[in-house]
């Protein structure tokens, strides 16, 4: 039973406790001229309260504790407010430890994971602290970067779900935001997904200002309040009147982390505040302006702290010097005056650090009915991704009729049943948008070769399940399942990582819903010195070959959008056909790269005869690209062409025979992915992509033709290319056969694009001749 802790610190301590943070949040604000004061100071006393109140759980001295609660800042601009709240508390430390010389005191963490008030000379600057929510080194506190409203929200019920199902339920997610960040269509998503999935250990702390940035309130043009926003999601709801009101504050902590086991559901606490509290300036006025710098009012801010707790600041009532150097020892010189007075109220420092020290001590170091590391860690275990391995049933023989998005279907029960054989857990949690057997998602749950599967997740499944019962969700879910692959629950969270690894999906089409969260991921990964799980976001329907659904739900251009990440923090999948399906899987989750985007398309396509169609086995789709047909050396070399996405691959194959009667001495490579080949060594590289390749290919893909631009070699590549969006359109829609012909991805149109390219040989390659020449002319001229 977590115990309120309010009665054991008396509030005079915490108000000047809020004191000193409001002087750490307003003079990096005035030497910056940047950030967000007003929801930093309206939020001050509920945050203090939460690390003070013994409710949450964490150890300011050891922020890796495994056990430890979880805490997303879900309005990320007002992160100013974490950074001066630890430092105010971290300084409380110091001063404890200084004083006693007592070890309890003494940071675990090493330098680089402490947040002290000279940190705070480097907000908003190359290098220091973030101008948003960033969770790795001194904000380790933070379990997630956030930034943009609502990003936060599904990020945390992720974290919750992970933590669930892992049997440490009793480690709560907590979330702090305000009224604006309730407005996105993700928060509720979050809610109606949080709901049906039970989540009792999430926790959401609303700062109700009613003012964002705009000059209307909040309420002019949103109907209702948080209790009713809330409740009407099925949440427990528990209001504060006055949310600086330290005592009423703590009493409500303590009711909304009391929760009832059967009727399961997630718990929010509003807090009626007035934006920038403390300030000077109010309501939206206070959002993202800070005070002039060194004016008038700053400095009556500064008089008003120094009166109080006799503070000696620099260059009151002064200007400030054009003078970097004396800007900063200004800025450095006003933030020490007040890290001093603070280690002058020795029973203040004290009494903080011992209720941190005992909040510290209150994080367990084991959870009864943990679910993981009873049997090892299988993300270490070359069996899931060794495809070559793979048992027999997960392939299909040549001449059957099926749709890649069944092998990712058959490849999740795979491996989530050999988990459950090694491991007794599954490898993967999964959340599709009402589309879990559409997308192939619904696998996952499922059994494989006599092993039971998991299931559905809690309200209609249970505790055991894997598969989140979300609705059309694709935002949250790309949220709440990337989140789920970066909490990592190894005792050592820098050498290994144990946890899940997360999966949602949609229609290819709605990729642009997902790449919010993704992004965020992408750069927790970049970023974060700690192991991290992956996250694979299944494009299910791509391509024309969505054909049915008309051209609101054709694949062609969104999925480009999974292409805009740094290289080698992505890999994007374009199988063809079902068996190359598990290929590509297991050759990307083998790779030290945590985002993975599966394209798969809706129909079914013929497996072939590999072996009588003289083409590589499915094994080489691993490569990322791999020759389908190769030049005949005794002729001269007509033209290469890239080939990717299911009908465009499939046309070809049916076409190999009438190449060859026509004697077009061509090569043809399939590519499956930029980024795996990217991974192979340069002779392999060199084989597939000739320098004269170079000079004489283009490409063929079923979606536009800018997500092939890696593809295109030389300045006509892409003048000849072949794509769906081949006259700049977009698709009718129409029965499959309809679709794939006004797409031009049938062999029709596939041979007469091979032809056309080949018959223009001589006048290509003369004007490639023609620019070089210019080149080396303007080159010898310079000269």
């Amino acid at each position: 039973m977590r115990e309120s802790m309010q009665n054991r610190i008396d509030s005079d301590i915490l108000k000047k406790t809020v004191d000193f943070i409001y002087q750490f949040i307003d003079i990096p604000l005035n030497y910056r001229q940047s950030g967000h004061p007003g929801g930093s100071h309206s939020k001050a006393e509920l945050f203090l309260s939460l690390l003070l109140s013994g409710n949450f759980r964490w150890d300011i001295r050891d922020s890796q504790k495994r056990f430890r609660d979880r805490f997303v800042l879900g309005c990320g601009h007002t992160v100013p407010l974490v950074y001066a709240t630890l430092a105010v508390l971290n300084q409380t430390m110091r001063v404890a430890y200084e004083e006693t010389g007592s070890k309890r005191y003494a940071f675990k963490d090493d330098r680089n994971m402490l947040l002290f008030w000279e940190d705070l000379v480097s907000f908003r600057r190359l290098g220091g602290l973030s101008g948003h929510a960033e969770a790795y080194g001194k904000t380790s506190i933070l379990a997630t970067n956030t930034g943009a409203s609502a990003h936060g929200t599904p990020a945390a019920a992720g974290l919750a779900f992970a933590l669930k199902r892992a049997g440490a339920g009793e480690v709560r997610v907590f979330l702090l935001e305000g009224e604006g960040g309730l407005t996105p269509g993700a928060t509720h998503e979050t809610l109606n997904s949080a709901w049906g999935m039970a989540l009792d250990n999430l926790h959401f702390l609303v700062d109700w200002n009613d003012y964002g940035i705009d000059s209307h309130k909040t309420s002019d043009v949103v109907f209702g309040t948080p209790d009713i926003w809330f409740s009407s999601h099925g949440w427990k709801v528990v209001p504060v009147e006055d949310g600086t009101n330290f005592s009423q504050l703590f009493r409500g902590l303590q009711e909304l982390v009391v929760t009832d086991k059967v009727d399961a559901r997630p718990s929010m606490l509003w807090a009626r505040t007035r934006k920038g509290n403390g300030y000077g300036t109010f309501d939206n006025v206070s959002h993202g302006t800070p005070h002039p710098i060194n004016s008038p009012e700053f400095w009556e801010l500064e008089k008003r702290f120094s009166a109080e707790y006799e503070v000696d600041f620099v260059n009151v009532d002064g200007a400030c010097s054009s003078d970097p150097q004396i800007k900063h020892r200004e800025f450095h010189d006003n933030l020490k005056a007040v890290a001093e007075a603070l280690g002058k109220d020795k029973s203040l420092c004290l009494t903080l650090a011992d209720r941190l020290i005992e909040i510290g001590d209150s994080v367990p170091e084991s959870i009864d009915g943990f679910k993981l590391e009873r049997y090892g860690n299988p993300f270490a275990d070359s069996r899931f991704w060794n495809f070559t391995d793979y048992p027999s049933e997960l392939w299909k023989a040549s001449g059957e009729k099926v749709s890649p998005r069944v092998a990712l279907s058959r490849w999740g029960a795979f491996i989530n049943s050999l988990c459950r054989k090694n491991y007794d857990r599954p490898m993967f949690l999964a959340a599709s948008a009402d589309l879990a057997e559409s997308t192939g998602l619904g696998g996952f749950a499922q059994g494989f070769n006599g092993i039971k599967g998991y299931g559905w997740y809690n309200r209609v499944g249970n505790d055991e399940g894997i598969l989140a019962p979300s609705e059309i969700t694709e935002f949250s879910n790309a949220g709440m399942l990337s989140a789920v692959a970066t909490l990592n629950l190894a005792k050592d969270s820098k050498k290994e990582f144990d946890g899940f690894y997360g999966v949602s999906s949609s229609y290819d089409s709605f990729s642009y819903l997902a790449y919010g969260p993704l992004r965020l991921f992408s750069q927790f990964n970049q970023d974060t010195d700690r192991k991290s799980g992956k996250f694979m976001w299944v494009g299910s329907h791509t391509g024309p070959e969505t054909a049915d659904d008309s051209r609101t739900h054709f694949g062609i251009f969104s999925p480009m959008i999974m292409q805009c990440f740094p290289r080698g923090s992505v890999i994007n999948l374009y199988p063809w056909e079902y068996n190359e399906v598990p290929v590509l899987l297991g050759a990307a989750f083998c790779c030290d790269i945590p985002l993975i985007v599966l394209h798969v398309s809706r129909s079914s396509v013929e497996i072939p005869d590999r072996k009588a169609l003289g083409i590589p086995s499915h094994y080489e789709a691993a490569r990322g690209a791999y020759i389908l047909r190769d030049y005949d050396k005794e002729h001269p070399q007509e033209g290469t062409f890239y080939v990717q996405g299911q009908s465009a691959v499939a046309s070809i194959i049916t076409l190999l025979s009438e190449i060859d009667r026509a004697k077009l001495n061509i090569k043809i490579v399939c590519v499956t992915s930029t980024e795996l080949f990217g991974l192979q060594d340069e002779i392999y590289q060199s084989t597939v992509v000739t320098a004269a390749d170079k000079m004489n290919s283009t490409f063929i893909t079923t979606q536009s033709r800018r997500s092939m631009m890696d593809w295109s070699f030389n300045s006509l590549s892409d003048f000849y290319a072949l794509s769906s969006d081949y006259d700049e359109k977009w698709r009718s829609g129409g029965t499959l056969e309809e679709v794939l012909d006004d797409a031009h991805m049938t062999p029709k149109w596939i041979f007469e694009s091979m032809k056309s390219f080949i018959t223009t040989r001589k006048l290509r390659l003369q004007i490639l001749s023609n620019q070089l020449g210019e080149a080396l002319n303007d080159q010898k001229h310079n000269f």
